[in-house]
């Protein structure tokens, strides 16, 4: 992660998927909460980004796009591969993201830091993949056939494991 003023910069490295998503879901949510009005999300070193992890994303866009001006709030997608632009175009959710690609331009004052991922408890797993998975149901009509038996199964499975 790298911090200057009221930017910062995300670096997704590997796979995005539902075991990162909740801690990637806290880390978005703590930062709009100490002030960074502009994300970027560097996704050049993502190979893989699944539905869950989009999911997630797109909600924070959402909630991004509602707030100030729209050029400002909206997360900055940095160089995602041919394969994250597609399935973001397919599932509905490109419109809540601004992509832009080549280097970014690091300020003097930057401070980069890595965040550590911890393995979330599977009830905070599988409540991140229905809450993301409604999302993307909410963002485009068409991922309601695409999505209504993985969001059954996860409402079912959480069910079951709030009762213990």
């Amino acid at each position: 992660m790298l911090a200057c003023k009221d930017i910062v910069c995300v670096k997704i490295a590997g796979r995005a998927n539902f075991t990162f998503s909740p801690n990637f879901k806290t880390l978005l949510s703590e930062l709009s909460q100490k002030g960074y009005g502009r994300i970027v999300i560097d996704l050049s070193e993502c190979v893989l980004m699944d539905s869950t992890f989009l999911g997630v994303l797109a909600q924070f866009g959402l909630q991004k796009n509602a707030v100030g001006a729209p050029d400002e709030n909206v997360i900055k997608l940095l160089n995602p591969n041919p394969r994250i632009t597609e399935l973001l175009e397919n599932l509905g959710a490109l419109h809540l993201f601004k992509i832009i690609t080549g280097d970014l331009p690091l300020p003097s004052e930057a401070q980069v830091s890595t965040i550590e991922s911890t393995g979330a408890p599977r009830e905070q797993i599988t409540r991140t993949c229905l809450e993301a998975h409604k999302t993307l149901m909410a963002v485009n009509p068409e991922n309601a056939a695409r999505f209504k038996d993985v969001t059954q199964f996860l409402a079912e499975d959480l069910k079951n494991l709030e009762k213990h």
